[in-house]
């Protein structure tokens, strides 16, 4: 599950909660009581003012008593005006790379002529000039088992699995989607209420607040209209239209992630089922039809700093490789295996893969992806999954273990997610975890950041929590480039913050923070910029 499918199921809860309240005529709260409340226990708790939370995550848990990564302190006291230029592979769902704070630190392929038609580097791809889009003009794909549904192999030992998986998966977006509408149908009906009440359709919170009424029907449409508010929208429009964004998102799911009969790939024109079958794709890396994920990865690592705009990306002197090869649906291992091998060979010291799944045909190909970049001495950075489950338990791709065994290679780092405050909700619900398969955690929850057509938006996943970590990578690596892969993976799980406290989890147990990754630890850039000062020497 992505973390915006998450927050619409957080979203639906909370409003058919409200909806019911209102409906028995009732305006208390309910309220359960916890397993254990450990927000007795005396930790760190704030809420962010405006400013934070554009920035929250830079900021530092001593200094500022929010769990961020301490970038600001590091830029102020640690990182050093002359350093080297890193490229960071984005494999994603394409970049805005026209943005105004993503221009600049776009890489540019030297060796290869713009637009002649000509493979002039002899790599492989024509017109490579900014990266390379794998998917070409497809945008939407199937769940990976239900392509496997769709194969028809009956025989593969996870087909009645698959099958089981689709069935609950189509009656649980069904079921969502029918609420959606619903919920959809009273904030119109209350909008429209209200509206009619102001003789203003474009009336504001303040408008609202000022209404003073005995009448009981509109007293139970003010009510919609105020809670809704609680979600952070300025105006019912823009409620409106985030709620109908994510109607849209469920019935994106039916007709194609979840449709057994939808043929996303045959206009990309190979066989993905063919690692050798190389020729396809096309250079065009930008995303299609409005898909802002690989945009918001890439100013989580490169927004150009202290430009006066937007926002201030992790790292200070890096260039993004654009990598497509993630659709609206699950990505293809081929693509996944191929785009590593392409970074690497055109010179990323970093890679960022904010993309996961529960099933994976060919993980053995992205396996050996994964072994050849560190062969090549290349960082990969992934995220955990945004599931709120143990990979230790399930399995969560890709990753660089057979069934949670022992790793191929030592350049791989899975990132779980960590929230604003310092307290029981610190790791993020939808956050996968796992002592044995998930390395370090790091900020990734509203998480402000570039979006494509020079807008900045907040996201939530672990897709922002991996860029968190992947920009950190790019300045050690920057500051200190004699570092290797492995090295870096060290400083980066043996410096960052220990958490000692315990943590709730979506399922309502409390555990110990520190049993939900192998280093138990935040990342921590002005640590890590220390430990790596030591070890280049």
């Amino acid at each position: 599950m992505n973390s915006n499918l998450h927050k619409l199921l957080q979203r639906i809860t909370y409003l058919l909660g409200v909806f019911f309240i209102l409906s028995c005529g009732s305006t208390a709260p309910i309220v359960s009581t916890p397993i254990e409340n450990i927000d007795l226990i005396p930790l760190k708790a704030v809420d962010l003012t405006d400013a934070e939370e554009k920035e929250w995550s830079h900021l530092d848990l001593k200094t500022d008593t929010v769990p961020g990564i301490s970038l600001h302190k590091a830029y102020k006291k640690l990182v050093k005006p002359k350093s080297k230029t890193v490229i960071v592979a984005v494999i994603d769902s394409g970049i805005d790379i026209h943005h105004e704070d993503l221009k600049d630190t776009i890489w540019v392929n030297a060796d290869e002529i713009p637009n002649n038609g000509k493979d002039d580097d002899n790599n492989g791809y024509i017109d490579d000039v900014n990266g390379w889009n794998f998917l070409g003009e497809s945008n939407n794909e199937q769940l990976e088992y239900v392509r496997l549904i769709a194969s028809g192999d009956t025989t593969h030992p996870r087909y009645a699995e698959a099958k089981e998986l689709l069935t609950k998966e189509r009656e649980s977006t069904s079921r969502l989607k029918r609420q959606y509408d619903g919920i959809i149908g009273k904030l119109s009906t209350a909008d429209a209420a209200v509206a009619d009440y102001l003789k203003n359709p474009n009336y504001t919170k303040e408008d609202v607040e000022g209404i003073s009424t005995t009448d009981k029907a509109l007293l139970k449409h003010l009510n919609i209209i105020k809670q809704s508010y609680g979600f952070g929208f300025e105006s019912m429009d823009a409620m409106m239209k985030d709620m109908k964004r994510g109607l849209k998102s469920f019935n994106d799911r039916l007709d194609y992630s979840l449709n057994v009969d939808f043929d996303g790939r045959s206009i990309v024109g190979d066989n993905p089922n063919d690692l050798n079958d190389r020729s396809y794709g096309d250079n065009d890396v930008r995303p299609k039809n409005g898909r802002s994920h690989g945009t918001h990865v890439s100013g989580i690592i490169a927004a150009e700093r202290n430009n006066g705009i937007g926002m201030n990306g992790v790292a200070n002197n890096v260039k993004i490789m654009a990598i497509r090869n993630t659709p609206n649906g699950d990505e293809y291992d081929k693509d996944v295996a191929l785009g590593v091998y392409y970074a690497v060979d055109n010179g990323a010291k970093v890679i960022n893969m904010s993309f996961g799944k529960k099933f994976s045909p060919h993980s053995d190909w992205v396996r050996d992806a994964i072994a050849y970049a560190a062969k090549k001495d290349v960082l990969i950075v992934a995220g955990s999954g945004n599931d709120g489950k143990n990979t230790d338990e399930n399995n969560y791709f890709p990753n660089d273990q057979i069934d949670n065994g022992a790793e191929v290679a030592n350049n791989f780092v899975k990132v779980g997610s960590n929230g604003p405050k310092y307290g029981s909700t610190l790791a993020a619900s939808y956050s996968n975890y796992g002592e044995n398969t998930v390395d370090v955690f790091a900020p990734g929850s509203q998480i402000y950041s570039t979006y494509p057509k020079n807008s900045y938006e907040f996201a939530s996943g672990t897709s922002m929590a991996s860029p968190m970590v992947a920009g950190v990578a790019a300045l050690i690596f920057s500051q200190y480039p004699n570092l290797s892969a492995a090295q870096v993976k060290q400083i980066l799980m043996t410096s960052g913050i220990a958490i000692n406290k315990k943590v709730s989890l979506e399922n309502g147990t409390v555990v110990p923070f520190s049993d939900l990754s192998k280093s138990g630890r935040i990342v921590n850039v002005y640590n890590a910029l220390l430990m790596a000062s030591k070890l280049s020497k």
